[in-house]
């Protein structure tokens, strides 16, 4: 089996393409106090594709407005600068998500599925949780696994034997990951997070999402990833081989301070949402 180290590993992240410009600058304006609609319809403009993608996920039923957004200054205005920027970020980064990943037993699209699927329950639980800012729940989540394609692609050779062990001994694949490799999926996904400069406490929280005990700058932000996460896992969206041996962290849930019920309701939420094709596609 090969066998990487984790520095070896790291830099095989730095070997990804960086996130495009125009999400990069988006990113940036929207950080900006001083910058208007206009300056933000201007970049994201310069991509017909981008452009597209905005207005499709702007018209979506999760954003719930009865009339039609038409352009990306409507949906800047409507939406808010935080909205329009996790929808460029997920537009950006759809194409890679919805990859086949046979290291994890996961067919093309089911990954890009589970991250939307988390990523839209996170947003409910940062709203129920009375979480300073859903969006950056919904780009931590839809984020959270980004470090399975740096293994998928760079320990493919090695992955009979993790699906092995998952399958003999009923473990977690993240699990399986530390004891054979000294490192997991979570761990690569804060390094690639690191490198596409993104915030301190969302890189955390992709690091730690299957141990947020561990989180210390943002805790909450790493309980809501941890818990939409399972929640998606158990809804069947995107599992993989191991979805059900996903271990729920009883300290996530007490320190948001949402109840089984809240959970329950919040899930039969997201099941309607996903009756909109939009907010998945």
């Amino acid at each position: 089996m090969t066998k990487l180290t984790l520095d070896q590993i790291v830099a095989k992240v730095d070997e990804l393409p960086s996130l495009p410009h125009i999400v990069v600058r988006v990113m940036e304006l929207t950080e900006d106090p001083d910058s208007t609609a206009f300056d933000i319809n201007e970049v994201i403009n310069q991509d017909q594709n981008m452009t597209a993608q905005v207005l499709r996920m702007a018209n979506s039923v999760y954003y719930g407005y009865s009339r039609r957004i038409a352009t990306v200054t409507d949906a800047i205005v409507l939406i808010g600068f935080n909205a329009v920027r996790s929808i460029v970020l997920a537009a950006s980064v759809s194409k890679i998500l919805k990859k086949e990943l046979s290291g994890y037993v996961m067919g093309e699209g089911e990954l890009w599925r589970h991250s939307q699927g988390a990523a839209v329950f996170a947003r409910l639980l940062a709203k129920k949780a009375k979480f300073r800012s859903v969006e950056l729940a919904y780009t931590a989540t839809l984020l959270h696994d980004i470090g399975k394609l740096v293994l998928n692609s760079y320990l493919s050779d090695s992955y009979q034997e993790v699906l092995k062990v998952v399958n003999e001994e009923k473990l977690p694949f993240n699990e399986v990951e530390d004891n054979l490799f000294g490192y997991n999926h979570a761990t690569v996904g804060g390094k690639v997070a690191e490198k596409w400069n993104l915030p301190n406490d969302l890189v955390e929280a992709i690091a730690y999402h299957h141990h947020p005990e561990k989180a210390e700058m943002n805790p909450q932000l790493t309980a809501i990833v941890h818990i939409s996460d399972a929640v998606a896992l158990q809804m069947g969206m995107g599992m993989g081989i191991d979805g059900l041996m996903y271990p729920f962290s009883r300290d996530a849930i007490d320190l948001l301070q949402v109840s089984e019920n809240d959970i329950e309701s919040m899930m039969a939420e997201v099941v309607d949402l996903f009756i909109d094709t939009d907010v998945l596609n």
